[in-house]
């Protein structure tokens, strides 16, 4: 048998304690009884993925030529300044991974405004104050500017050459970027500069009074406002005709960065919230009815053991899930079958340790030498069925995130944390409700009481 079997229950009643607390709460939270002071609060809200909740999936690549060499830094800075943007815009709980060399993939559950972000997250933001001298442009003229420019453009036989303007600076000099409106309620963008922004602009404002500076992103004219005095405080405004909505939406872009390659959609897809409930509900009912005919099989075939295993089953469940909301795993169908294959487990190990008890006992051993080397012999195949299941989940969620598999990265995420949950559950807790059982009642017909 096992020793210390108090202690060991009480370190099963506090784990499924704090469990339930977690599994019963969407925000975990301790406050001083005294002054009232916060001295802990964790928010434990499950997250429902794309296909549970409903919102957008966007495949972005990169809008370069197929031998253009993309380095992987490239890639990464461009996956952060979408994640930034739209963490700024909003968006909770999104997902922006690489996939492969080119491809970037954006999932944003509960996503209402699809249009607005996927406008964001394709602009590649590139911000340059440009010396147009006394021309005027108007907004939303396009025009070539000589920022990246490595050689003239190239002219068609008869054709008037593209005037080509200078660029000052580019929104690499930008220090913070906000959003504000003026007297009359006309939204304006704030910007503040480095210092060595600050000195390029001093420069070109104070020798060019009386010119026109344009405000071009991604080569478009935004404004082209006249230098009325040279502009020395590192700091200045854009106007345009800006609504609350495009105005942040042009701070966002600013404030994040540009993308450091452009960028083009290559597919996008919108879930229906009525989709993602509707699956999320048979989900839950094939889990129940599931789970359901285990506990009655287990109670039926194994007896005693049997029903110390659905009670250990019943709190690897409850365990499993607030570890998932304690570290934010995000559910999504393919990480609930991961998790309901790994209940799989649990009940493996249960039945190899089962079976090898009732074959010791079948050949006379006391019970409590069946009991000990049932576990002990049962012990190498669990090890090594396991450790085969975590391996391949391990080469599962690689290829997810190599691929931008999410799908892929949430089966196997489930599957190995629920393995691992089970080997405690299998190994600790039913080992310790079967061995407690066995002392307090005195077994003496051990073919009713375990099925042999």
């Amino acid at each position: 048998m096992i020793k210390n079997q108090n202690t060991r229950l009480l370190i099963i009643a506090i784990l499924i304690a704090f469990a339930l607390w977690i599994d019963l709460s969407d925000t975990l939270f301790l406050s001083n009884p005294v002054n009232g002071a916060v001295i802990y609060e964790r928010n434990v809200k499950p997250q429902l993925g794309l296909d549970l909740r409903g919102g957008l999936q966007v495949l972005l690549e990169a809008d370069l030529p197929e031998d253009a060499d993309i380095s992987s830094d490239s890639m990464e800075v461009a996956r952060s300044v979408i994640e930034n943007r739209t963490n700024a815009l909003g968006v909770s709980e999104n997902v922006v991974q690489i996939a492969g060399d080119r491809r970037i993939v954006g999932e944003f559950p509960g996503l209402e405004d699809t249009e607005g972000v996927i406008s964001v997250i394709q602009q590649t933001g590139l911000l340059e104050f440009v010396d147009v001298g006394a021309t005027f442009l108007e907004a939303g003229t396009f025009i070539e500017t000589d920022y990246g420019l490595s050689e003239e453009p190239v002219v068609e036989e008869g054709a008037e050459a593209p005037t080509v303007y200078h660029t000052v600076m580019t929104g690499g000099a930008l220090k913070d970027v906000g959003v504000i409106s003026d007297n009359f309620g006309a939204m304006q963008i704030a910007f503040e500069l480095t210092d060595e922004g600050s000195d390029v602009f001093a420069e070109h404002t104070s020798a060019n009074i009386g010119m026109n500076l344009a405000i071009v992103l991604d080569k478009q004219v935004i404004s082209a406002p006249r230098i009325q005095s040279a502009i020395t405080g590192g700091s200045g405004v854009i106007t345009g005709q800006f609504d609350s909505e495009s105005a942040n939406a042009f701070a966002v872009q600013l404030r994040y960065g540009s993308l450091p390659i452009p960028l083009k959609i290559v597919e996008s897809r919108i879930i229906g919230p009525t989709l993602g409930e509707d699956s999320l509900q048979r989900s839950l009912q094939a889990g129940v009815i599931g789970i359901i005919i285990v506990i009655l099989f287990m109670a039926i075939y194994y007896r005693l053991p049997g029903i110390a295993a659905d009670i250990s089953i019943i709190f690897y469940a409850i365990l499993a899930y607030a570890i998932f909301k304690w570290i934010g795993v995000t559910l999504t169908l393919p990480g609930i079958a991961g998790f309901m294959l790994s209940t799989g487990s649990a009940l493996d190990a249960n039945i190899l340790v089962f079976e090898r008890l009732k074959e010791e006992l079948r050949k006379g051993r006391s019970l409590k030498q069946a009991f000990d080397m049932a576990w002990s012999r049962a012990l190498p195949s669990i090890r090594d069925s396991n450790a085969a299941v975590l391996i391949t989940s391990i080469i599962l969620f690689w290829f997810g995130s190599a691929f931008g598999a999410s799908i892929v990265k949430g089966f196997a995420l489930t599957l190995a944390l629920g393995v691992l949950i089970s080997l405690f559950s299998s190994l600790y807790i039913t080992r310790t409700l079967l061995a407690v059982a066995l002392d307090k009642i005195k077994v003496t017909n051990f073919p009713r009481w375990f099925g042999i």
